[in-house]
């Protein structure tokens, strides 16, 4: 059973700091590695790169790095947290270890990007408790720039020259004028769906968008760079800091209840559209999970 544990204000604030310190070290890892890795443009794929779900879903040496990283300062940091990583798992159970605290990671989300030099992939790192995220950051890799998020203290952007800005959604309240983000899966199954609920979906807003990295959609989101997203069969460790920074910037916040295979929907919306958002997604069936 796991430690029934009451966070503090102070504890937040330093479960934020760490997670901002873990992922900035992170990023700034990968950015070095990705020139010696591909060169400057392109995939130059010299054994760097294997797949894992499917032919179309990279990992690649630098997001094994990434995670090895992460967890090592962790163990430093906060020896007795629990750990759970994209690339080599770890404590699948909310809240185990001795303090109740479990540390969901995702070394590099946007490997694709990450590999055909995109800049739009990111590391993120959350702290969470019974399955809740209660401080997290998301470090935008190419950029520095740092979302992050405690639980009921706001969320803040940090830029490269250290500049600092509360974040908010913005305020529309028309969804014909909304600018939506969403992902596709790696099953080929899955992203037929989901192509068929964009061509729906499209001429009911201002426009759609597809950057690749799920982590940053969520922080576009809070940021006011777009105005929803949505996406079916995410996991944990591509949702737990970017919902909450979104949450915490006033989206209307939906999240899974499981793992990716079961494909359910991940939702975040800004408040003056959320209800027109969700009735859409209703109406188009994109509510409901999607095949594997």
């Amino acid at each position: 059973m796991p430690v029934e544990q009451t966070f503090t204000e102070s504890d937040l604030a330093e479960l934020r700091e760490v997670a901002v310190t873990v992922a900035r070290e992170a990023a700034t890892h990968v950015r070095a590695r990705r020139g010696e890795l591909f060169g400057p443009l392109g995939s130059n794929d010299g054994g760097s790169v294997r797949t894992k779900s499917s032919h179309t879903d990279p990992v690649t040496v630098a997001d094994t790095e990434s995670e090895d990283l992460i967890r090592a300062r962790l163990r430093e940091l906060r020896p007795d947290d629990a750990f759970l990583g994209e690339e080599s798992g770890g404590s699948q159970v909310a809240g185990t270890g001795a303090s109740g605290v479990r540390w969901v990671v995702d070394p590099i989300d946007g490997t694709v990007n990450f590999v055909y030099g995109i800049p739009a992939s990111a590391v993120s790192v959350a702290a969470q408790v019974d399955g809740r995220s209660i401080a997290g950051a998301v470090v935008d890799i190419a950029s520095g720039d740092i979302y992050a998020a405690a639980e009921g203290a706001g969320a803040t952007l940090t830029d490269a020259s250290g500049e600092v800005t509360t974040l908010r959604c913005n305020p529309v309240t028309d969804l014909r004028l909304s600018l939506v983000a969403t992902g596709f899966s790696y099953s080929p199954a899955r992203r037929a769906h989901q192509g068929a609920i964009v061509a729906v979906l499209l001429p009911r807003v201002r426009d759609i968008r597809r950057i690749g990295a799920a982590a940053l959609d969520l922080c576009m989101v809070a940021a006011g760079r777009v105005d929803a997203h949505y996406e079916h069969g995410l996991n944990p460790w591509d949702w737990a800091a970017g919902a909450l920074v979104a949450t915490e910037a006033g989206a209307v916040v939906r999240l899974p209840e499981g793992f990716g295979d079961v494909g359910e929907v991940t939702v975040a919306a800004a408040p003056g559209i959320a209800v027109a958002f969700d009735d859409l997604l209703t109406e188009l069936g994109a509510n409901h999970n999607a095949p594997n």
